[in-house]
């Protein structure tokens, strides 16, 4: 069932409309939390050294081309991905803006300043795989804000809507290619990355799934 789900579903705390620069509070509230715990769980695949996600790995690959931060790299990624939306009729907003500095902020505090990392493999492969489904409920929780996608998932929603095949098939198509760009680029390339490529579209649709769930049980 879950990877049949093609739309992001509305909430009581969805705004009305993506283009929307004067949002609840509560809104802008679980929008900035999505944002904070994507990144986070992006970050866990950079401390279990088994490979990056998707686009950490071209992060890390520009990082090192061009002596930037991954952090850094991030932000300028987002940028380029923002000029990709054109032909695809996506139109950014506040929660657009909000992921490209989030995110980028949270790889940085989290990769630089924290340390999850471990010499046992399975300890790394549990913390690759918490960080795939901690991604994906992140994803869940801040595109249901509907304040904007943020530019990796502008295209996700684009393509779907071209497509019109199934959101996780989709955002798995998309990470795939990412990480053979960020691969020739020098990127750090392993298990942790097809975990989270071939993971994220079904732990998206997981958090998607979950949110609307708990939203039906009692309304946030």
């Amino acid at each position: 069932m879950l990877l049949k789900i093609k739309n992001i579903p509305n909430v009581t705390w969805s705004s009305n409309t993506p283009l929307n620069f004067k949002p609840k509070l509560k809104t802008f509230l679980f929008l900035c939390l999505g944002l904070i715990i994507f990144g986070f769980g992006s970050s866990l695949l950079f401390h279990a050294s088994i490979g990056n996600a998707p686009w950490v790995v071209l992060a890390e690959g520009l990082s090192i081309k061009f002596s930037w931060s991954i952090g850094f790299a991030t932000f300028i990624s987002s940028i380029i991905v923002l000029s990709i939306w054109l032909p695809l009729r996506q139109k950014p907003g506040l929660g657009t803006i909000m992921n490209i500095v989030i995110i980028a902020g949270v790889l940085n505090l989290s990769i630089y300043q924290l340390d999850f990392s471990s010499n046992i493999i399975f300890i790394n492969l549990f913390t690759a795989l918490v960080g795939t489904v901690t991604a994906g409920v992140g994803s869940g929780i801040y595109l249901i804000a509907n304040l904007g996608p943020g530019p990796r998932d502008g295209l996700m929603t684009g393509f779907q809507k071209l497509s019109g095949y199934p959101i996780a098939w989709v955002r798995a198509f998309i990470e795939i290619t990412v990480v053979l760009l960020g691969w020739s680029l020098g990127g750090n390339v392993g298990l942790g990355t097809l975990i989270f490529a071939f993971g994220i579209g079904p732990a998206l649709a997981f958090g998607v799934y979950l949110v609307s769930l708990i939203n039906k049980r009692a309304p946030l």
